[in-house]
Order: structure tokens, then C-alpha cells, then sequence
């Protein structure tokens, strides 16, 4: 992966952190600056790790469906073109279109990925978007429950106990 890639792929999740994160910011006015700086951040290197793994897990489902997979490692690679649309992640924090616009944007990205997996792996592009689809979906379901998690633990340890 080049060095470029992995500054985009760094800045979409970044992107992803502030559409996320900043909106529950403003809602709680008490969240200190360096908290907020060090949630953005966490977010960020953990949004841009899901985004760099998303073709590698599609690549290893595609892998289960064809008779003989390619032994090459011919997991399809983020290139700057494919990974740039995804620093307008951030659009999730627009209210009322946000959610709408950024699944739009990851469905537009992934129909990108499914080309290069195609031609890889020898699937038609139809298996091949399901493969990105499904692996797009594992990965978020399984950052929102992380997330959730996290939350949950947040919560209780700040909890103070009554005197």
C-alpha cells in the first residue's frame, strides 16, 4: 500500500470520526476539548483500519465461493482514486440526509471495489459487489457494536457512587 493510500485511507477515517463523534460533541457542551481530540483520533486510526480491511475480507469471501481461488494474494488494493471519495465520509453528520448520503457514498465505493475483485477472482461483478457487500456490512456491524461497547463501559466506569 503506498504512502498516499494510507494518508487517504487515514483522512476517510477521520472523516468518518468527525461525522460521528462531533455530532455528540456539540449535544454534550461539558466533553473537554482533549477528550474530544483524543475520541476523533481513536476513531480515526480505527475507521481507517476497517476501510483498509474491507477489500481484503471481500477478496476472502470471494474466495469461498469460486472452485479453485487465486493463490497469488490477488486481494484487490485501494488505489488513491478508489479511497479518495471516501473523505467525504463526514457527510454522515449532516442531519436528516447525512445517513442517506453516506451509505450512497459507501455504495458508490464499493461498487469500485467490485470490479478490480471481479477481475481477480473471476467472479461475475454481481457476486463480486455482493462479496464487498457483505463484507461492508460485517465490518460495520461489527465497529457498531465495538462502539456500542464502548459506550456501555464509558458509561458505567464514570458513574459516581452515591455517600
Amino acid at each position: 500500500m503506498s504512502p498516499v493510500v494510507v494518508v487517504l485511507l487515514l483522512a476517510a477515517g477521520l472523516s468518518e470520526a468527525a461525522g460521528r463523534i462531533l455530532p455528540l460533541v456539540a449535544r454534550r457542551p461539558g466533553v473537554s476539548r482533549s477528550a474530544a481530540i483524543r475520541l476523533l483520533l481513536t476513531g480515526a486510526v480505527v475507521e481507517g483500519a476497517v476501510f483498509a480491511l474491507w477489500p481484503v475480507i471481500a477478496s476472502v469471501l470471494a474466495g469461498l465461493l469460486v472452485a479453485d481461488p487465486p493463490q497469488d494474494g490477488a486481494a484487490p488494493v485501494w488505489t488513491p482514486g478508489l479511497v479518495a471519495p471516501l473523505v467525504l465520509a463526514a457527510v454522515l453528520a449532516f442531519p436528516l440526509l447525512g445517513p442517506l448520503l453516506h451509505l450512497l457514498l459507501v455504495a458508490g465505493v464499493g461498487a469500485g471495489l467490485a470490479t478490480p475483485l471481479a477481475a481477480a477472482t473471476g467472479l461475475g461483478w454481481w457476486a463480486a459487489a455482493g462479496c464487498v457487500a457483505v463484507a461492508g456490512a460485517g465490518l460495520g456491524l461489527a465497529v457498531e457494536g465495538v462502539r456500542r461497547l464502548v459506550v456501555r463501559i464509558g458509561v458505567t466506569g464514570t458513574r459516581e457512587l452515591p455517600a
